[in-house]
């Protein structure tokens, strides 16, 4: 009777996605100081001074202008082409790089870069020459490395306290994955770009085609590179073997792990819309910025629930199959 039970056994189902959300809405919901990270980077973006590059900017544009003359363009383009960078240019505020990827603070501020407030326009400090726009941009970086690295940590220690890693490893591991992943970004991103820039010169509708079958072919990395950081803020792994692990779980769970990244992310940018409403000078953007720093950490600690269970199951499941295997005879 025994070994009839043990061979009916069926195996148990994955992790569902709701239970994830919920476990995740659950716990932030518990613990609401976990929202002061992206809460603190918004209300600085929107309340904030701004960093502006337009003075660094001008004399590329007019030397942008000067060439564009000389190709040929007519000056009515070079003009329109002109004043969207400018208007691009006056807008922009450098402290938005403090958001970093993948890692990073999530922030509504950053994509959205106000102009205004309710305490009227910022103060703007220019910079003036293009070192220390560099310098600043490498330096901004590495803050939002280290920001990112501290709030990933404090939404997963709510989520995984018994597999915590150390505030130094965490911020170390976190910097070595996001030089992988630039390294990575640039060395496929590029070439990819011009692949794509030379099929759309030689047939628009061939790129289109090209451009196509890139975005079928991407939906086999969302999973992976969506969980690439986990394991190391849930199962203490370095940056190279919490890729690694991503891969190996996508491997096996992706039907169901791609439906969670795509609920996860139609909730992200669906919401988004709603918290964007607000006029920037109106203080009903600040329900937006609160909004949004919950739902976007609740959303992160669904994805450690749903990263920690997922793994549990599958490292059950394999068990349970290794078992069942035929022993091979000799």
């Amino acid at each position: 009777m025994q070994q009839l039970k043990t061979e009916t056994e069926v195996l148990p189902p994955p992790p569902g996605i709701i239970g994830s959300l919920k476990s995740g809405f659950d716990i932030v919901a518990t613990h609401i100081t976990a929202i002061l990270l992206p809460l603190a980077i918004d209300l600085l973006l929107w309340l904030g001074p701004h960093l502006s590059m337009d003075q660094v900017a001008q004399p590329v544009l007019k030397e942008f202008s000067s060439m564009a003359a000389g190709g040929g363009i007519s000056q009515s383009d070079i003009s329109n082409a002109v004043s969207l960078y400018n208007q691009f240019f006056q807008q922009f505020n450098l402290l938005g790089i403090l958001r970093t990827f993948p890692i990073g603070v999530f922030s509504l501020m950053s994509a959205k870069m106000p102009g205004l407030s309710p305490l009227g326009g910022p103060v703007v400090f220019q910079i003036d020459s293009f070192n220390h726009l560099a310098g600043l941009v490498f330096l901004l970086t590495l803050i939002g490395w280290l920001l990112g690295s501290l709030y990933f940590r404090w939404v997963a220690a709510l989520v995984t306290p018994e597999l915590l890693p150390s505030t130094g490893r965490a911020v170390l591991q976190t910097f070595l994955f996001s030089v992988i992943w630039s390294l990575l970004a640039w060395a496929f991103g590029l070439p990819l770009m011009l692949v794509l820039y030379l099929f759309f010169a030689i047939n628009p509708i061939l790129g289109d085609v090209v451009l196509l079958v890139l975005g079928f072919l991407s939906m086999w990395l969302i999973v992976p590179i969506f969980f690439s950081p986990h394991g190391m803020f849930v199962k203490k792994q370095n940056a190279l073997a919490s890729i690694l692990s991503s891969f190996r779980m996508a491997r096996f769970t992706l039907p169901t792990s791609s439906l969670f990244v795509l609920t996860v992310v139609m909730i992200g940018i669906g919401l988004n819309f709603l918290w964007s409403v607000p006029a920037d000078d109106s203080w009903l953007s600040l329900v937006g910025i609160l909004g949004h720093a919950f739902i976007t950490t609740a959303l992160l600690a669904s994805s450690f629930a749903y990263y920690r269970d997922m793994n549990v199951w599958l490292q059950t499941v394999l068990e349970r199959l290794k078992t069942r295997l035929p022993t091979p005879q000799a």
